[in-house]
């Protein structure tokens, strides 16, 4: 009989220590996932920032654009050609053409 005693003992003493492994392994878990929320919360923070400093850029190169320049671009956009190079305003020369020969690319 104390054999069956020594023997339940052991196995209770191995539970035992499989339960803390197992807590052992889900706290470092835990705090590595914890790290990562951090990391991934700054992340999207700078992120939602440059969205925000974005935003208010295409704004304000809307409302400086002239009505063709936006025609221009909304052409460009529908068309999936490059946007062109502008000159800036008050310059004497003619706006770029599209570059509809020699491109290079096929698809």
């Amino acid at each position: 009989m104390t054999k069956a005693l020594s023997s339940g003992a052991s196995v209770v003493a191995i539970d035992n220590k499989i339960e803390q492994a197992m807590d052992l392994v889900k706290s470092h878990l835990m705090y590595a996932v914890r790290e990562e929320v951090e990391v991934l919360k700054e992340q999207i923070k700078e992120l939602i920032e440059k969205n925000s400093q974005l935003e208010q850029e295409n704004n304000l190169l809307k409302t400086l654009a002239s009505p063709e320049q936006l025609a221009q671009f909304q052409a460009q956009l529908q068309t999936g050609s490059p946007p062109a190079t502008t000159q800036p305003q008050g310059t004497t020369q003619p706006p770029a053409q599209p570059a509809s020969q020699g491109s290079g690319s096929t698809a």
